[in-house]
């Protein structure tokens, strides 16, 4: 096993709140499997943060009216509080512009900058490129639309198609307007430099294929063959006034900044450094997660980050020859929206800003771990899946309130009223009995194969499957029964059911951490155990919590 693991998330564009496509993609996973990593005793951080350079901001900026300093920083807090408040616990949460990251990442970007250039992987080169005559700038990628020339999508941005992944060349959008002003946009000459990709076209492929087996398909099959189809110079500087200013001293690099992607992917190691600086005091520490091959690093994004992830970024690092590869890219696909027969994606300008579709709204009425196992229930590991809110209520109502919670409440209900509130004597437990325990250490294999396996789906349909076995269990028991006929037959049965129960409350903690520490409470658990494991059972006599109902159920229509 490696020494470490360094956990990322793809950083989140800081202008605008965060929605289900966001946490279903790339954050909600890498905090299970942080939270799983951890449980089996490995030391692991999980670093993430909003982006807040390039067009993105600039952009929402000029809409707005305001500094792409205020937008992004107001985002940014938003974000931040949004996903904390939905239990994604992050280690490190920065900012790429923000006042307590901006000095260090700006550091640690221009030099990666420099480095490269003094090895001779950038190519500085006259080139044509988009502009707006009235508003009187060039339009680097976003700050345009038009037709795709890869697929024929009239809503591509000037970066790379959505539909297919693949990266465009702005200069062949067919009819290309600028998103500044709505007009048409025409050619002039810059300067730019080039990240010459061709030059790592085949350490890149041998690195994939070394990862066939690991890595899902999808992921492994685009990367290939964007290279099989060659892989072109990518410009990593633009012509924008929001972003690192490019360190180079030269009077064709005036006015311009690092590219948002060049810069974005070394927030990793920026945020890292931050992190050894506030924890040891020195930042430095940030080599032994980055730069020792004992560290396993694996990245967490969604499907439009691919190419970054998987290429651009890889290429970077091979460039600079400092930092480790990752040892997983895990790349999930899009999330849509769902409405009766209607299917869009969720974007700022087409779902409503009330929806609970949006984490802050969702918060506002309902439990954190009811979105965070649906999302994990319809990951879109494989596909795109959609959020569909009757389908969310059903089954929070038909799993999590009828199989999970019901178990857990009617099997400490019976333990208050008929012993007490306390954990019954053992001694006559059953092979019955000592078989549901069997089955609630194959559930850790089982949950824990899946989990390692980026399987969260899978997982989860895993503990819900141990929830629903509780409830067979307990009513093939027939404790009601037991009680009038064979008291020590009850009680072991019971205690059996606590002890499941704790299972229930360690299985389920990587993917639902507030109803972990609720059941902990129902048990009266003080001594918290923690562990990848069938934890020790309580004590006999041991004095129980007063058992709550774990989920509530929700009317239907509960999210439209």
């Amino acid at each position: 096993m490696p020494k470490r693991y360094l956990v990322t998330s793809g950083l989140p564009y800081s202008n605008g709140r965060p929605h289900v496509g966001h946490v279903a993609g790339a954050l909600l996973p890498a905090d299970t499997y942080t939270r799983y990593l951890r449980a089996c005793g490995h030391d692991a951080i999980y670093v993430c943060g909003s982006d807040d350079n390039g067009v993105a901001i600039e952009i929402r900026a000029l809409q707005d009216g305001r500094t792409p300093q205020q937008i992004s920083t107001h985002y940014h807090e938003r974000q931040k509080e949004d996903l904390e408040g939905l239990g994604i616990c992050f280690d490190i949460y920065g900012g790429t512009h923000q006042p307590a990251y901006r000095e260090r990442h700006e550091r640690f970007s221009r030099a990666f900058f420099t480095r490269i250039h003094e090895k001779g992987f950038f190519s500085k080169r006259k080139t044509r490129q988009l502009y707006d005559p009235q508003a009187a700038r060039f339009l680097p990628d976003r700050y345009v639309k038009g037709i795709c020339h890869h697929c024929g999508d009239h809503e591509t941005n000037g970066d790379q198609c959505e539909r297919t992944g693949a990266i465009i060349d702005p200069l062949l959008l067919k009819d290309p307007i600028s998103v500044i002003t709505g007009t048409p946009a025409e050619v002039r000459e810059t300067t730019h430099w080039y990240l010459r990709l061709n030059d790592f076209e085949q350490p890149l492929k041998e690195w994939l294929e070394s990862k066939q087996g690991q890595w899902r398909p999808s992921v492994l099959n685009f990367a290939l063959g964007q290279i099989k189809q060659g892989l072109p110079e990518r410009a990593m500087t633009r012509d924008i006034e929001w972003g690192i200013p490019v360190p180079l001293d030269d009077p064709d690099a005036q006015g311009k900044v690092l590219f948002v992607w060049f810069d974005a992917p070394i927030g990793y190691v920026s945020f890292t450094a931050a992190l050894c600086a506030e924890r040891d005091a020195d930042e430095s520490g940030y080599e032994r997660w980055w730069c020792d091959p004992e560290t396993q690093i694996v990245n967490f994004i969604g499907e439009d980050n691919t190419v970054f992830h998987t290429l651009i970024w890889p290429a970077m690092c091979m460039a600079d020859e400092r930092f480790q590869l990752a040892s997983h890219v895990v790349a999930n696909n899009f999330v849509n929206f769902r409405l009766g027969d209607d299917t869009d994606k969720v974007s700022k300008s087409r779902t409503p800003n009330e929806s609970p579709v949006w984490i802050e709204e969702y918060l506002k009425r309902f439990d954190p771990d009811a979105l965070r196992y649906y999302l994990t229930a319809i990951a879109p590991e494989t596909a795109r899946t959609a959020f569909d809110p009757d389908d969310f209520v059903a089954r929070i109502n038909n799993e999590l309130v009828a199989a999970f919670g019901n178990f857990v409440n009617r099997a400490l209900t019976f333990a208050a009223r008929y012993f007490e509130g306390r954990v019954p004597d053992r001694a006559g437990l059953t092979d019955v009995d000592r078989e549901q325990r069997t089955r609630a250490e194959q559930a850790f294999e089982r949950v824990g194969r899946n989990i390692e396996g980026f399987r969260f789906r899978a997982a989860v349909e895993e503990l819900m499957a141990f929830a629903r076995d509780c409830n067979l269990y307990f009513g093939n028991r027939q404790p009601w029964a037991t009680r009038k006929t064979d008291l020590a037959d009850c009680a072991a049965t019971i205690a059996t059911c606590i002890d499941s129960i704790a299972a229930l409350a360690l299985l389920c903690s990587p993917f639902m951490p507030a109803t972990t520490e609720r059941i902990f409470d129902q048990l009266n658990a003080t001594d918290r155990q923690v562990g990848w494991r069938m934890p020790e059972s309580l004590p006999s006599g041991h004095v129980l919590g007063t058992p709550k109902i774990l989920f509530e159920k929700l009317e239907e229509g509960a999210l439209r």
